[in-house]
């Protein structure tokens, strides 16, 4: 039985880390696409930080998948080495994600107040 939860914990680690791969690389063709655009087309500001926000978020859900690739790793881990390099790993991932996170929600804040805001006469 537990060689069984091994396999398919190992399994799905490699299946969460494929996803966060397509995600990452997903999100960073469509911001590269997008960035040339913008600089072939020279648009408003705010168009190019759409790009980035928009990247922004396809980061953090890859981050989110790859913390939760090492969070179901730590669980088939025996070394102690290893659980500590898992932990730094996630760590860095968490570190990642918390301040990727705190921009868009900044971001989203000003644009809110931007729209919500009457315009100046």
């Amino acid at each position: 039985m537990k060689q069984w939860l091994i396999f398919a914990t190992e399994n799905a680690i490699v299946f969460i880390d494929a996803l966060a791969l397509v995600i990452v690389v997903v999100g960073t063709v469509e911001a590269f696409i997008g960035g040339l655009r913008a600089m072939l087309s020279s648009p408003a500001g705010h168009e190019r930080r759409d790009i980035w926000l928009r990247y922004a978020r396809w980061l953090v859900a890859g981050l989110t998948f790859q913390l939760a690739a090492d969070i179901i790793e730590t669980s088939i881990t025996t070394s102690w080495e290893a659980v500590g390099r898992i932990a730094a790993v996630a760590a860095i991932r968490t570190f990642l994600n918390y301040f990727l996170d705190r921009d868009l929600e900044d971001v989203r804040r000003r644009q809110r107040e931007a729209t919500e805001s009457p315009p100046a006469a």
